[in-house]
């Protein structure tokens, strides 16, 4: 979709693509918005009077959990909101916000997001990664396993993705990200669910859907992988999204 919304001469002013990760409301008229942007990394704004006017350029539609837009924003080195100018759609989506079960699982990853994307710093390999996957959720049906994939490949962008070397080792620690011969005092995965894991390594989207699980393996091994990124990502919890997404899918 071609956009153009104006230059960026004022260095605080920047035109950027976006990925919204939440939303605060705030008063009675305004949001306060996070987002992890193409050329600013992670940014929030103040969308004051969105709810109150209905002829301005931001619309509320466009704020919902992982929407991609292409903005015109004010900026702040400190630390303090910035405001959003304009919004446009970057890549209207067709499925995820009308699809029960794309939607929740567009809720749950913005929940993931929003507590793993720390760094202010932009990361165009991160902001790649995530704009392609979202519209490939937008564009397949067989979408039962996604969000353990996109997990796993999230950890890459992270740091801690794990650690291949030992691949058909019986048991793979948690704390240290690798696979290993014995079992550690660390949490460690093992028997079906380190199986599962296995399949998913290396695997990309569009074969995910061959690896067969039921949904009770499917909420064990994600269950798994939500303790991998509490393990390391200091304050990180468990989305409270995760019933919801279980509720769905069950």
């Amino acid at each position: 979709m071609d956009v153009s919304l104006g230059t960026n001469r004022d260095p605080m002013r920047i035109r950027t693509k976006a990925i919204v990760l939440s939303t605060l409301k705030y008063g009675d008229h305004s949001l306060i918005a996070k987002a992890y942007t193409s050329e600013a990394g992670l940014q929030s704004f103040m969308l004051k009077g969105i709810f109150r006017s209905r002829k301005g350029k931001l619309k509320t539609a466009f704020f919902q959990p992982l929407t991609q837009l292409e903005i015109i924003a004010s900026t702040s080195p400190s630390g303090k909101l910035g405001y959003i100018q304009e919004a446009l759609l970057s890549y209207p989506y067709t499925t995820v916000h009308a699809d029960i079960r794309k939607g929740t699982i567009a809720l749950f990853l913005s929940e993931i997001l929003g507590q793993s994307i720390r760094e202010q710093e932009p990361d165009p390999a991160l902001f790649q990664f995530l704009e392609a996957s979202l519209q490939w959720l937008d564009q397949h049906d067989k979408i039962a396993n996604f969000h353990i994939g996109f997990l796993i490949a999230l950890t890459r962008h992270l740091g801690f993705y794990p650690d291949t070397i030992n691949l058909q080792a019986p048991f793979f620690d948690l704390t240290e990200g690798a696979f290993c011969h014995e079992p550690s005092l660390n949490p460690c995965m093992s028997g079906e669910e380190l199986d599962q894991f296995r399949a998913f390594l290396g695997t990309d989207f569009d074969a995910i859907h061959t690896i067969r699980l039921t949904q009770k393996q499917r909420q064990r091994l994600l269950s798994q992988l939500v303790s991998y990124f509490e393990v390391h990502l200091h304050g990180f919890s468990k989305p409270r999204s995760l019933v919801v997404l279980d509720a769905v899918f069950s």
